[in-house]
């Protein structure tokens, strides 16, 4: 029987990362299936899951980063350090028990997608747009990489800010920003967060983690002022490649 792995998330109809495996599988001669696993909560999906014999390992998107962890039977020192899973290695003893395994590969995508892009003499200080679970290891990987990060949220919290405290002196000190959010992701294709795009100067970088679609208004605004953008598709395809080494040492 095939080896599976999968995508848990909801919903997923952004997702690249069934055809991005499905060409894997192909180009390397795997005998494996990559499958969606679209569901609203943890506790619908995980005793589907482990309850699939040949299911080898899944990653985890949007929602549930942060509420699968409660529900593993390990973590990785670094998915405990960043407070969020997008990996989980399953793995099968021969008494027919389960064992799930999470970790996190976001964090090595992420700090080598944006590393090049980075210019030590004004890239200091980096807005995260957004609370989630991926805003968890961008956070942890600005920190490695030097910056410091502030999270940017709707609601008022102690040590983040919120849209409107986004001021010229704000946005002056911070040239990086990254949106860790799923504002302006497919089909909401014409929605972006909503910054102060006149305060972007051409010494702005603007990282979407967002990928589809590939230039968000996110990046259209922040190109229109001169700023350095990208998106999220080289840290997807970094991840993922973590993710299969990962799902291999388990075994």
């Amino acid at each position: 029987m095939k080896a599976r792995y999968g995508l848990l998330g909801y919903p997923l109809g952004h997702s690249f990362s069934v055809s991005y495996f499905a060409d894997k599988f192909q180009r390397e001669g795997i005998d494996a299936e990559y499958l969606n696993f679209e569901h609203a909560t943890v506790d619908e999906a995980l005793p589907l899951l482990r309850q699939m014999p040949t299911l080898r390992g899944f990653n985890v998107t949007i929602p549930h980063k942060q509420a699968i962890m409660p529900h593993l039977d390990a973590l990785s020192p670094a998915a405990q350090a960043i407070g969020a899973v997008n990996v989980v290695s399953v793995v099968h003893d021969a008494a027919g028990g389960v064992r799930l395994q999470g970790d996190n590969s976001d964090v090595v995508g992420f700090c080598r997608s944006l590393a090049p892009l980075l210019h030590p003499a004004h890239h200091t200080h980096a807005l995260v747009l957004g609370t989630g679970g991926a805003s968890r290891a961008v956070v942890h990987g600005l920190k490695s990489l030097g910056l410091t990060p502030t999270y940017v949220s709707r609601s008022s919290k102690p040590g983040q800010l919120t849209y409107d405290e986004l001021t010229p002196a704000v946005m002056q000190q911070h040239k990086v920003i990254v949106n860790c959010s799923p504002v302006g992701m497919f089909p909401h294709t014409d929605e972006a967060p909503r910054l102060p795009y006149h305060l972007l100067t051409p010494s702005h970088l603007l990282y979407d983690l967002v990928y589809n679609p590939l230039t968000t208004r996110f990046m259209q605004l922040g190109a229109e002022r001169g700023c350095k953008v990208k998106n999220g598709l080289e840290m997807l395809h970094i991840q993922a490649e973590v993710a299969w080494q990962m799902w291999h040492a388990a075994h």
